[in-house]
């Protein structure tokens, strides 16, 4: 190749160079990814943290051993890659990170190598209940704003907001059904193909079937009939059904099997693990 002919090819060339070079990053991001992921697991977990699982997470006691040796290495890649913001002067602090990591890790816990919520990037963090303004359909076209008070949220562009306080209470009582972290990150479950309609992505048709099947007829029970063990919030859409019925799965987990075996045999399959027997 002449030197003219080599000096107008460079540019193509640089071009083809540098659209191998990414393509050859993007094949092998999982694998760098896992290998990072395979060297935090493999880090001695902090005493610190350990003392912050005993005060602020007791469920974490009742796991079998091999479960606990599992959530704490689940801990320690999830506090690596999420993002903590305190707002409106929450500090952020290892016993912010841990309690709040503890518990959304519980719903990751019946797989060894999870994805650790891949769409979430931040949790932003409250002291305490948080407002939100929303605009409501008022008939005729128009709009109406409404303040609402919450203890969290969860956001398909990669957001769970929360309040600290009742991150600390739902955590202190695992035994009410009521788990502000449990719910949220239940909700980046259902958010995990994009958005939350209380289906979950399950692998199969016949699965997703079944799922629909069970889950639907226990939302249409409990929009008529109170339960025992189901708070009536679950009622209000499907979403909200599943992420009221999984706190309560591992926060009450033989209560939800005595009233409704089909739907705990259902989370036990999407969890892949069986609180009932902890």
């Amino acid at each position: 190749m002449s030197l003219a002919a080599f000096s107008a090819a460079a540019p193509l060339l640089l071009l083809v160079a540098g659209a191998l070079l990414a393509a050859l990053a993007l094949l092998t991001q999982p694998w760098r990814r896992e290998r990072r992921r395979v060297q935090l697991r493999a880090q001695p977990f902090p005493a610190a943290w350990r003392r912050t699982l005993r005060r602020r997470v007791p469920m974490a006691a009742r796991l079998p051993t091999d479960l606990q040796q599992r959530l704490k290495r689940h801990i320690q890649v999830f506090i690596a890659e999420k993002n903590f913001i305190g707002c409106q002067g929450q500090s952020v602090t290892d016993e912010v990170r841990v309690t709040i990591a503890a518990q959304a890790c519980l719903l990751l816990l019946g797989d060894p190598r999870p994805d650790y919520y891949p769409r979430l990037r931040q949790i932003l963090v409250y002291p305490d209940a948080f407002v939100v303004d929303r605009e409501r359909p008022h008939g005729a076209g128009l709009v109406q704003e409404q303040r609402q008070v919450l203890s969290g949220e969860s956001w398909s562009q990669g957001q769970v907001i929360l309040s600290w306080s009742d991150v600390v209470a739902g955590a202190a009582d695992p035994d009410d059904g009521r788990n502000v972290v449990l719910h949220e990150f239940a909700h980046q479950v259902d958010q995990d193909k994009g958005v939350a309609d209380g289906q979950p992505w399950r692998p199969s048709a016949a699965l997703r079937r079944r799922w629909a099947a069970v889950m639907g007829s226990a939302f249409a029970r409990l929009q008529v009939e109170p339960s025992s063990v189901i708070d009536a919030y679950g009622a209000s859409d499907p979403a909200e059904f599943f992420a009221v019925v999984s706190e309560v799965f591992f926060e009450r987990p033989q209560a939800l099997a005595h009233e409704a075996p089909a739907v705990y045999a259902e989370l036990a399959r999407l969890y892949r693990v069986d609180p009932a027997q902890w």
